[in-house]
């Protein structure tokens, strides 16, 4: 059985997830808080970051959200999430790094971090100002969001696919946080 470490309110981890499942594979999770520098999850990721997926027992371990994705669509291609051309691929690449980096960034890293992972890595009170400059941020990347859609059937283009994925999982943390204004 395949396993996930992985914290809950990850973006990362939360794009891994939804890959996973709408791939109808199954996984089992195991929560990871990565600060705590356990030896056994070091040993599997130097880099004590979360998503790490474990596959056939322990031979077959991959790190980072977009290198576990990419993987499970080369390995199972039965259902695509990167698309079925390069150009496709290209643009579905494009946005997935625009939210895992761009997004995160400008937004997910100011009001998560504020609200949730200060408290939990023990670094202080939230910061107003830094959530109100999040929550600024938030609306021109929602307009960005709007224009694409605008124009497309999903994201990237007429297929659902990882640019979507990684869309959701970075709303859908801050969703949780009520941060998005729907």
């Amino acid at each position: 059985m395949r396993r996930l470490y992985h914290l809950p309110l990850s973006p990362f981890c939360r794009k891994v997830r939804i890959a996973l499942a709408e791939k109808g594979l199954g996984f089992e999770l195991r929560v990871e808080l990565p600060w705590e520098r356990r030896v056994e999850f070091l040993a599997l990721n130097p880099a004590a970051e979360v998503p790490v997926l474990v596959e056939d027992g322990e031979r077959q371990v991959i790190a980072d959200s977009q290198v576990i994705c990419e993987y499970l669509d080369e390995t199972y291609p039965d259902r695509r999430l990167l698309g079925f051309d390069p150009a496709n691929r290209a643009e579905t690449r494009r946005l997935a790094a625009w939210f895992d980096q761009k997004f995160q960034r400008e937004v997910t890293t100011y009001i998560l971090y504020e609200k949730v992972n200060k408290r939990l890595t023990g670094r202080g009170n939230p910061s107003g100002e830094t959530i109100r400059a999040g929550l600024s941020n938030l609306r021109v990347h929602m307009n960005y969001i709007a224009y694409l859609v605008e124009r497309r059937r999903w994201l990237a283009g007429e297929e659902f696919g990882l640019a979507d994925i990684t869309a959701a999982a970075q709303l859908s943390c801050l969703d949780y946080l009520d941060a998005v204004p729907w």
